[in-house]
């Protein structure tokens, strides 16, 4: 299958940039001196050695390896930590942590009615953050009792926008929005998708190991770590070189949700894989799915049955490894 077809060009609405609330995100706030002896013990991802200056990226997995969220997670002072997370699986998932903590000196709590998450973008927001902004993926700057967090970018090449992530004290969010162009929603979704980094929600939450969402190559995974719920299935996976699929970046004319199935014309029997997050982007659809690498070999794509809708694989913004390449 050609994976080299020019991605769709950009349209004025998306090129617009600013800031927008970001409802469909939680925060999950860790208190207490064991604090992040705890959340090093349950993700994917390094805490004890975080600083003040950045975030990470990381996923929580069951014993089997599969996602049941992601995060990214920043530390808000020397015993606290903010995590936020796509708000459907936020309380599960708060139930689930807590179960864990026991005897550790942890106090895991809901802190969404205090902390607003918003998405910023492009050159305004650039402006706003001044030289201090952070420059690179996963970099923070501490603001006024907010954190701003750098995402990696949305886009390839010269069409590449910087994006970042302000969580921070529900009062202050009016004053960001007031002094930045308003980003519509649907907008930010887009520059989601065309990232290629896919949040862990309700709809996918419990099917994914983290390589088939591709997050030891957007800094999720970190192999050197100790023991986490999961990481023996997650290290098998990464240092045997097994893994059958990946997370590639598709579009089409016809609307896209998560948890669709696609279909490959090769093998129409069964479903390829599935959507992990959608957007629209005007006529067209946007999807990250998760797919077997085979795929990448010949044929066509199709949404939600053999017949269905055809589906074209466009190029993500970063380079999938050689087993994507050759499986």
């Amino acid at each position: 299958m050609d994976t080299t077809t020019a991605f769709p060009a950009q349209s004025a609405e998306l090129r617009s940039s600013g800031a927008c609330v970001l409802p469909d995100w939680g925060v999950i706030r860790a208190v207490g001196a064991d604090a992040a002896t705890f959340l090093h013990g349950q993700l994917s991802n390094d805490v004890s050695r975080l600083d003040l200056a950045h975030a990470r990226l990381g996923a929580y997995c069951t014993p089997q390896g599969r996602m049941l969220a992601s995060f990214v997670y920043t530390r808000a002072g020397a015993e606290e930590y903010w995590l936020a997370c796509s708000a459907d699986v936020l309380a599960p998932t708060l139930k689930r942590l807590s179960m864990f903590v026991m005897r550790a000196k942890a106090r895991l709590s809901d802190a969404s009615a205090e902390l607003t998450v918003l998405g910023l973008a492009g050159a305004p927001a650039a402006a706003w953050l001044g030289a201090d902004a952070p420059a690179q993926a996963w970099d923070k700057l501490e603001r006024d009792g907010a954190a701003v967090i750098r995402l990696p970018d949305s886009g390839l090449g010269g069409a590449a926008i910087d994006r970042w992530l302000w969580i921070g004290p529900a009062a202050q969010a009016p004053d960001v929005l007031g002094a930045l162009p308003a980003l519509d929603m649907a907008q930010w979704q887009q520059l989601e998708v065309r990232s290629g980094v896919v949040p862990v929600a309700a709809a996918t939450s419990g099917q994914f190991v983290p390589q088939m969402l591709n997050y030891e190559l957007v800094g999720g995974v970190d192999f050197k770590k100790g023991c986490y719920p999961g990481q023996e299935i997650v290290a098998r996976s990464h240092y045997l070189g097994k893994l059958k699929r990946r997370a590639f970046l598709l579009s089409g004319d016809a609307a896209m949700a998560p948890a669709q199935e696609v279909f490959w014309s090769e093998d129409p029997g069964q479903p390829a894989g599935v959507l992990a997050r959608t957007a629209a982007d005007g006529a067209r659809h946007l999807a990250l799915a998760e797919l077997k690498i085979a795929v990448t070999r010949s044929g066509a794509l199709h949404l939600g049955q053999p017949d269905g809708p055809l589906l074209q694989m466009l190029p993500l913004p970063y380079a999938l490894p050689h087993d994507a390449e050759t499986a």
